[in-house]
C-alpha cells in the first residue's frame, strides 16, 4: 500500500512539472508575440510620420526628387513586408533612406530652420529609439523562448507540443554598412 502511495505521489509530481513546463512555454510564446506586436506598433508610427516629413521637405528639396522617391518606396516596402526577416530588411532599408534624407537636408538651411521639419525630425528620432528598444526586447524574449525550447526537460514538452524556435530580428551584413551620401 505504501508503494502505491509513493508511485501516486511521483506521478502527481511529474504531472505538475509537465503542466508547469507547458505553461511556461506558452507564457514565453505569448511574450514573444507581444514583443513583435510592439515592434509593429513603432514601425507603423514611423511609417505614419513619413508622409508629413516628405510634405514638409518637398518644397525645399526640389532637386532631390530621387531621395524623396526612395523614402516613399522604402516606406511602402515596410508597410507590405511580412514576417520577421521581411520586416527587418524593409525597416533597415527605410532607416537608410531616412538617414540619407536627413544628411541631404543639411544643404538646405531654411529647411533645417523650419519648425515642422524640426518637430518631425525629433519625433522620428524618438520613434527610432523606441524601435531599437522594441527590437531588443523582442530579441530578448525570443532568446528566452528558444532557450526554454532547447533545454532539458522542457525540450521534451516543447517537442511533444510542437513548439518551434522563433527568428531573431537581425540586420544583414549589407544593411550594417555605413550609408554613403553623395552631393
Amino acid at each position: 500500500m505504501a508503494l502505491l502511495w509513493v508511485i501516486l505521489i511521483i506521478v502527481g509530481i511529474l504531472v505538475l512539472v509537465v503542466i508547469w513546463l507547458f505553461n511556461s512555454l506558452i507564457r514565453l510564446k505569448n511574450q514573444v508575440e507581444n514583443a513583435w506586436a510592439q515592434i509593429d506598433v513603432q514601425l507603423k508610427r514611423r511609417a505614419d510620420l513619413i508622409p508629413n516629413l516628405i510634405e514638409t521637405v518637398k518644397g525645399y528639396m526640389k532637386h532631390e526628387k530621387e531621395v524623396l522617391e526612395n523614402v516613399t518606396k522604402a516606406r511602402t516596402s515596410l508597410m507590405n513586408a511580412k514576417g520577421v526577416e521581411g520586416k527587418a530588411k524593409a525597416d533597415n532599408m527605410l532607416e537608410g533612406t531616412l538617414k540619407t534624407l536627413f544628411a541631404v537636408s543639411e544643404n538646405y538651411p531654411q529647411l533645417r530652420a523650419n519648425e515642422n521639419f524640426i518637430q518631425l525630425q525629433e519625433e522620428l528620432t524618438g520613434t527610432e529609439n523606441k524601435i531599437s528598444y522594441a527590437r531588443q526586447h523582442y530579441n530578448d524574449m525570443v532568446m528566452e523562448l528558444n532557450t526554454k525550447i532547447q533545454v532539458f526537460p522542457s525540450s521534451i514538452i516543447a517537442g511533444i507540443m510542437n513548439f518551434k524556435e522563433k527568428e531573431m530580428f537581425e540586420a544583414t551584413d549589407e544593411e550594417k554598412k555605413n550609408i554613403k551620401v553623395k552631393f
